[in-house]
């Protein structure tokens, strides 16, 4: 592709090398000139001011010294840095208006666990109407029952905490496999289990609902939890089994009466009943989150792409399986995002010196290193223009209330949890997994793939002859990176870049933008 030199001047740091030490946090906060360094300074305390209101939620000081894993908040300003990194006006309002909210959500959910916690606020009336969902799982059951809390326990527990902590599921690993889990499977279900066999997950819940989501391992963490919450602590736990081969429509079917099935069960378990006007309400918002993230799609296919890198990822993420339409306020996000987007992209903002080359991410990502992103561009001018976990769907569903769409609306739910985030391009056959990276590729203007091999996915490693000879055919430079997900002492931080930095200089023959920050003093920073 040809190279696209910034238009803009960039205010502040010659380089983000200057801000690292060999400590866990920075030497100091990014300067970005003076306008854009008040607005970041303005939004860090906006983040305190969230955390402050989750430490006087009921709960929460039990829960402090109950749990683990709550350390780790006190990270999350450094973790809003680092998607931050290197960004100066419109680009980083975006990631701030983005990602801001994501760590609301969150914080709602961990303030509503602790609330309602057994051995923290022990809130039985919140207790009574909360649905314990699965971390993994489009929550697209729940967008009928107006009155119920969907719980994401392992939301707090494991998935942003490993974005805040790198070492975050560490002990849970260790924990899991002094268990006898074996030290090959998948890190993310195998800390979930460590973190129940610990008793580290908030007790809440009237019942509780499990979706098979994406793998195995996930069905052993899923069966492990279920043991727990059933047994020890009487919460009634529902299987929801979604389709392997979910591009077959002799299996939709199936997945409409199972969705049925989970919906009876809440019903019977909590006596909320299921409510179609807000069902259709939340249909409505997800559609309009799917426009939004097409168009957005649109733009970063243009030399200037604006919502890009791993907040695109989490934002989608929170949207989709933590939201699926029951938060009314993300359709007003969604608009302040899309004016950032299309100023951003009229005044050609950019994120780096230079785009050298426009890069599709595929492949279940790690979280501890999740800006990596960031550093591709400032490090090498390659832009992650979207990844594997945002292309989920492109289909409208039914959201007006009529008999027909009723009916219709178990079959969309089942379309929404079978696309769920980790599993719609990891199973499906091979035309979801190899033939839609190809189809981004081209839509996206893309001349290269990174591809993240995790080396507990057995699904994406024994395809990996594929993916190199399909991308020979169609010129495609292809990228391999290992990790281990959630575990950085397979792989450390720098050792993931390191594999990138020699494909650049062996492969593609070229110097980075940046030489400074090839090597970052990083292995023991949060």
């Amino acid at each position: 592709m040809d190279v696209i030199k910034n238009p803009n001047k960039i205010a502040g740091e010659q380089s983000i090398a200057a801000l690292y030490n060999d400590g866990k946090v920075r030497k100091r906060r990014e300067w970005r000139g003076l306008k854009d360094t008040m607005y970041d300074f303005g939004r860090w305390l906006h983040i305190w001011g969230i955390l402050v209101n989750v430490s006087m939620g009921r709960g929460f000081i039990k829960g402090l010294f109950r749990y683990r894993w709550m350390a780790n908040y006190l990270a999350v300003p450094h973790m809003v840095d680092k998607f931050t990194v290197g960004q100066r006006d419109e680009t980083l309002k975006i990631t701030h208006t983005a990602i801001d909210y994501v760590v609301y959500e969150v914080a709602t959910i961990v303030k509503g666990c602790l609330r309602g916690d057994r051995f923290a606020g022990n809130d039985k009336k919140l207790s009574d109407r909360t649905v314990a969902v699965d971390e993994n799982a489009m929550t697209a059951y729940m967008m009928g029952f107006p009155t119920l809390f969907a719980a994401q326990r392992e939301v707090p527990t494991l998935f942003s905490a490993n974005l805040i902590n790198q070492y975050s599921a560490v002990h849970y690993i260790d924990v899991a496999q002094a268990f006898g889990i074996p030290g090959d499977v998948c890190p993310m279900p195998e800390t979930e289990a460590g973190v129940s066999i610990e008793d580290d997950l908030c007790v809440i819940g009237k019942c509780a609902v499990q979706v098979n989501t994406t793998c195995d391992g996930s069905m052993m963490g899923n069966g492990i939890m279920a043991r727990r919450l059933e047994e020890d602590y009487g919460i009634p736990t529902f299987q929801l089994a979604a389709p392997i081969r979910f591009k077959s429509e002799d299996v939709q079917k199936y997945a409409a009466e199972d969705i049925k099935k989970a919906i009876a069960f809440i019903e019977d378990q909590t006596g909320a009943k299921w409510d179609w006007k807000h069902y259709f309400e939340c249909a409505k918002r997800v559609n309009n989150t799917t426009r939004n993230r097409l168009e957005w799609l649109d733009i970063n296919s243009t030399p200037y792409p604006q919502f890009v890198g791993a907040v695109f990822c989490l934002y989608n993420d929170t949207n989709y399986m933590g939201n699926c339409g029951r938060n009314p306020e993300f359709p007003s996000i969604d608009e302040k995002i899309m004016k950032l987007v299309q100023k951003g992209y009229q005044n050609k903002q950019m994120m780096a010196p230079e785009y050298r080359h426009r890069c599709v991410v595929w492949g279940v990502e790690p979280h501890f290193v999740f800006d990596m992103l960031y550093w591709m561009m400032l490090c090498w001018g390659v832009v992650p223009l979207t990844d594997m976990l945002s292309m989920v769907i492109k289909d409208q569903i039914a959201d007006e209330d009529t008999p027909e769409n009723r009916e219709q609306a178990y079959y969309d739910m089942a379309y929404l949890v079978e696309n769920m985030i980790m599993r719609n391009h990891t199973h499906g056959g091979y035309e979801a997994l190899l033939d839609e990276l190809w189809e981004c590729c081209d839509k996206m203007n893309a001349d290269m793939v990174m591809l993240w091999e995790h080396i507990g996915c057995k699904a994406l490693t024994g395809m990996h002859g594929m993916f190199e000879e399909q991308a020979r055919e169609r010129g495609i430079h292809l990228v391999w990176v290992s990790h281990d997900l959630c575990d950085p002492r397979i792989y450390t931080r720098q050792a993931i870049r390191d594999q990138f930095n020699q494909y650049m200089r062996t492969v593609m023959r070229e110097e980075p933008l940046d030489p400074s920050i090839e090597v970052l003093p990083d292995s023991y920073a949060w």
